[in-house]
């Protein structure tokens, strides 16, 4: 059995997307919990539309106070029970063979931590798009395999490091491990990053297969879209990249730690952020995207 998660935060018809989409599984070995994050609007029609649903193995849960996306990840690894655990985007669709060819996978590596499937990306109407930051990840960041590759240790550290090509909303997770580490409640928008690099530095295992069966649905209003704009995201990330050089450096991983000094995908991208911000006439969003392009590796 697959816990689902499903932290919501959205409007109905992305999540009813969503929602149908794991109750289309050719695999029935799941069971989904939604987390709705929204709990002083009691006005937008979510408990009454799965009151309607009635499935055995659909749960809702409306928390009573906002949690913010880092708690209510936490939220999903504390309330999750079974061996293996997914955290979807409320906005994302999984595939009908999702769940299908997570088990076969966890069949095949029983010694798993993390399974990265097949992933297409979408944009808001649902169209599937090859965007330049995706194309960008799988030519440049992500291995080149056939099928179904097997990767752990500071190999896979240096991977993510030098740019994270994983799709977070399709992994998935091994819930022991999961509930040893947890998100890290000072990160807002890099907290994947940092959970994943902890459980590779414990000894975890990454399955990455080919075959596409998630659908991660890519638009410009997500936080970590607006926040790069501002200049937000890349605060946080300067401070998490340098914490994370001196993690790998005591852990005995050079390479990592350099490619974590260095984290130059990410200030490729906060380049790629600096026409927008300047359009919006912005100079403190400028001024934080140009020092942390071209700042020194070490501070």
């Amino acid at each position: 059995m697959l816990d689902i998660m499903l932290p919501h935060y959205g409007d109905l018809a992305l999540l009813k997307l969503a929602v149908n989409s794991v109750l289309a599984q050719t695999d029935d070995r799941w069971q989904l919990t939604v987390l709705d994050d929204n709990p002083a609007d009691r006005a937008h029609g979510i408990p009454e539309w799965f009151a309607t649903l009635d499935h055995p193995r659909v749960k809702y849960r409306q928390n009573s106070q906002n949690l913010g996306v880092t708690g209510n990840f936490q939220q999903c690894i504390d309330l999750a029970t079974q061996p293996f655990m997914v955290i979807m985007g409320c906005d994302d669709v999984m595939l009908p063979r999702y769940v299908e060819c997570v088990h076969a996978l966890i069949d095949a590596h029983p010694e798993a931590v993390l399974i990265q499937p097949g992933v297409e990306v979408i944009d808001e109407s649902g169209t599937v798009v090859k965007t330049l930051v995706d194309s960008t990840k799988r030519r440049v960041y992500a291995p080149r395999f056939a099928g179904t590759t097997v990767m752990s240790g500071e190999d896979l550290a240096v991977s993510l490091l030098r740019g994270n090509w994983l799709y977070f909303p399709s992994l998935c997770w091994r819930t022991d491990e999961m509930k040893a580490v947890g998100f890290d409640p000072s990160l807002k928008v890099i907290q994947d990053l940092a959970l994943i690099l902890e459980l590779v530095a414990r000894g975890g295992t990454l399955v990455a297969d080919e075959e596409v069966c998630f659908q991660y649905r890519r638009h410009g209003s997500s936080l970590s879209a607006s926040s790069a704009v501002t200049g937000g995201r890349f605060s946080e990330a300067r401070k998490f990249f340098l914490g994370a050089a001196v993690r790998m450096e005591a852990h005995g991983w050079p390479r990592a730690a350099r490619a974590a000094r260095w984290h130059l995908s990410s200030r490729i991208h906060a380049l790629t952020m600096l026409p927008s911000a300047a359009k919006q006439r912005s100079g403190s969003s400028v001024r934080v995207l140009t020092r942390y392009a071209f700042g020194p590796p070490r501070t």
